[in-house]
């Protein structure tokens, strides 16, 4: 008889229900699953995305919850000993504290999704980086809160007492983690100040990169050459960044340097050429007129200090603008016979005729 085929005082019969509770919970956890995920899917959720992300957070632990309990209630059919049954009881308050982590833990996506949904209405792209640090955080507080309350069934310990000995235990970590804390604070510090936002150029530390990612530790930097960067919060929050992204406008500051040997009149038309290449010129705001100055006498040359800006600060843009410039300013002055300045030198040598006499010998 198959119940007399026993391991011990289990019986295979015995072993065949607790399969068939274990299988069956688990056939019917995915049912569950697969159900809920085609309610979320239906068109009258069609403009409620966070309908979806509800419905398929909430079903991921199905399966996992009705594998437990078919495993609960499958072993309720076996006898054990004291000692076990209190060792089954002990697992299976684990199992249920990790179902009902995973649950929490799962629906965190519905505070995320809500999150980046607000973020995205928002002009400021530094916000974007909101939603994943606070489901970071508030899952790590899950999982801490978890791990707790599997000390406290496992030790049989008030949650108190677990707490001190966490506090004495945190004490020793954070003497031990001084720079992930300070880089944790630094984070927060550039979340609040907001220095720059996601996308930006910035000057920082010897780099010269636009922001790819803030994170609670460190900020990614690509660097115009194409290397990432990456640099500790806490030291970021406590150098100067210069935001190049923010930036209202492109200013040039050009010295054109014309020889000694030029005439006032040629001078004077040399500013005037100037002054008419850089009138109206693309990019001019009418606060912000260009300047054209005889503004000094350098060792090889007589100066000539032209001060323009260029909006929107759009760089490729800029550098065809400035390269027109220089090209009509070349064909301009070669055209009036204005000629430029380089450093040269001039040797001035001064002959001096010797006698010489020849006496006798």
């Amino acid at each position: 008889m198959m119940e007399d085929i026993a391991f011990g005082e289990i019986t295979w019969r015995q072993i065949l229900f607790l399969l068939g509770w274990v299988v069956g919970a688990m056939l019917l956890g995915k049912l569950i699953q697969l159900v809920l995920n085609g309610m979320g899917k239906t068109k009258r959720f069609e403009s409620r995305p966070w309908v979806l992300v509800a419905f398929k957070s909430f079903s991921r632990p199905i399966p996992f919850l009705f594998l437990t309990i078919g495993l609960r209630y499958g072993l309720q059919t076996l006898s054990f000993s004291d000692g076990v049954e209190e060792i089954i009881a002990d697992c299976f308050g684990v199992l249920f504290t990790i179902v009902v982590t995973f649950f929490v833990y799962s629906m965190v996506d519905v505070i995320d999704h809500a999150i980046t949904h607000v973020t995205k209405k928002t002009k400021t792209t530094m916000d974007d980086m909101m939603a994943p640090m606070v489901r970071k955080s508030l899952r790590v507080v899950i999982v801490i809160l978890a791990l707790v309350q599997i000390a406290q069934i496992l030790s049989d310990k008030p949650i108190t007492s677990i707490i001190a000995g966490l506090g004495v235990g945190g004490l020793a970590v954070a003497l031990a983690a001084q720079e992930t804390i300070k880089n944790f604070f630094g984070s927060l510090v550039i979340f609040a100040d907001k220095p720059f936002e996601l996308g930006e150029r910035i000057k920082v530390g010897g780099h010269d990169g636009t922001i790819e990612e803030v994170g609670f530790r460190s900020t990614r930097l690509r660097t115009l050459d194409g290397h990432l960067v990456t640099m500790p919060n806490g030291e970021l929050a406590n150098q100067m960044i210069q935001n190049i992204g923010k930036r209202p406008y492109i200013k040039r500051v050009m010295n054109v340097t014309i020889t000694y040997d030029t005439p006032p009149e040629k001078v004077q038309q040399a500013i005037d050429i100037l002054n008419e290449l850089l009138e109206n010129h693309e990019g001019m705001d009418a606060e912000f007129p260009p300047r054209v100055f005889f503004n000094d006498f350098n060792d090889c040359s007589l100066n000539l200090l032209v001060i323009y800006w260029y909006h929107p600060p759009e760089y490729w843009d800029y550098l065809k603008h400035a390269n027109w410039l220089n090209m009509e300013l070349l064909k301009r002055y070669n055209e009036a016979g204005i000629e430029f300045a380089f450093p040269t030198q001039t040797l001035y040598v001064n002959n001096t005729e010797v006698g010489l006499q020849h006496g006798a010998t």
